[in-house]
């Protein structure tokens, strides 16, 4: 651990911060934040030095212990999962006989999730810490040669810090859905144009077809049989791509015992076997939907677990936001909206840094003309039609 005037630390784990105080500052405002998330991706392996993941958090305490603000902080060895692709820097980097690694990242691992990144107490802005955490961040990555530092990401009270804190905004575009007051899944489809409707409705029958219903569980329910079945298809959604899935099963272990009450599990099912699932993830009022695997292909089944049933929770709990994960063009014509994500960039290297800004600066003027012509693409009719 390294300590800095005025009393910032970093380089801290997530056992070396006190829970409660952590969630304060959270207050609810993202499952994935929690102290318990956090601190189960540590203590199960999923992150750590050895994944290319070391945490060094950041934190700003009063001289009375009472934490004022903190921050997620990771030393990175690499760019896997985060879901902001730098990959084409790192190669440049590469090129000119530089490195890129270890970099500095702010972000919820393997999560592509907007929230707070800069944690304040009551009372406290993110403008007002900004500068002083930027100023002990920036000093650890000279200690560490770090090349950059990375804010992945951030809500809106976060990016406003960031943004007057000089740092390289950089846009991307997800697709969310929004419950507009919808009393049923009919009541949703009753938006769409005829086509459309007709086409999402023929989806849905395509999966009942093959003999496929689901079984709801909410966290608290699910048997540790049902965790393996489900850590299984998990993996096997890596392993088809030669990979391995991030997360390790203890880490579903973890979760389930510390946040059962922000977990809900769809399990698909075929002749009274499991062959599916999808795990989300509850906020205050937004559902998340994160991790998903299969036993084998069955057509459409991807998009029914995953968004259908997702969009059914919603409306039957009156939540008003469902956030189904980075990409995915697919989303569009089942009604989910395009919206803008940011991160914030700052890079050592005055070359590199001034060809990253252009770089991002062009990027951005692309993405909102994708997002102005995706919104042409949602399926909801226009005043007038059916």
């Amino acid at each position: 651990m390294t300590e800095l005037p005025p009393e910032i630390h970093i380089g801290l784990s997530m056992q070396d911060i006190d829970a409660q105080q952590w969630d304060d500052m959270v207050a609810g405002q993202s499952p994935f934040l929690t102290h318990a998330f956090l601190l189960a991706l540590e203590q199960s392996s999923s992150v750590q030095a050895d994944t290319g993941w070391q945490p060094c958090h950041v934190v700003v305490p009063a001289s009375s212990g009472k934490l004022l603000a903190a921050m997620p902080l990771y030393i990175k060895q690499h760019s896997y999962g985060e879901y902001v692709f730098d990959w084409g820097w790192a190669d440049a980097y590469q090129r000119y006989g530089q490195s890129y690694y270890p970099k500095l990242l702010t972000a919820i691992p393997f999560t592509p999730s907007q929230s707070p990144r800069i944690l304040t107490s009551d009372g406290e802005s993110a403008q007002h810490w900004l500068p002083l955490i930027k100023q002990a961040v920036l000093q650890y990555a000279d200690q560490i040669e770090a090349s950059s530092w990375h804010v992945l990401f951030p809500d809106g009270h976060s990016a406003e810090a960031l943004q007057q804190a000089g740092m390289i905004r950089r846009e991307a575009c997800q697709f969310h859905w929004r419950n507009k007051g919808y009393k049923s899944f009919d009541d949703f489809l009753a938006t769409f144009s005829s086509r459309k409707r007709k086409s999402l409705r023929k989806e849905r029958a395509d999966v009942r077809a093959q003999g496929i219903h689901f079984q709801c569980l909410e966290g608290g329910m699910i048997a540790d049989e049902v965790w393996d079945i489900f850590y299984r298809y998990y993996q096997n959604t890596y392993q088809i791509r030669g990979q391995h899935g991030y997360l390790t099963r203890d880490f579903f272990r973890r979760i389930d015992k510390a946040m059962p009450e922000h977990l809900f599990l769809v399990m698909a099912m075929h002749d009274d076997k499991y062959v599916a699932g999808a795990l989300f993830f509850k906020g205050a009022d937004t559902l998340f939907g994160r991790y998903w695997g299969a036993e084998q292909d069955y057509d459409k089944l991807h998009f029914e677990a995953c968004y259908y049933q997702g969009i059914e929770y919603c409306i039957a709990h009156e939540i008003s936001l469902f956030d189904a994960g980075a990409q995915g063009e697919h989303k569009l014509r089942r009604g989910f909206e395009p919206v803008t994500t940011i991160s914030y960039h700052w890079i050592k290297d005055a070359a590199f840094r001034h060809a990253i800004a252009d770089f991002c600066a062009q990027e951005i003027e692309h993405v909102r003309g994708y997002k102005s012509a995706a919104v042409q693409q949602l399926p909801f009719r226009q005043s007038g039609k059916s």
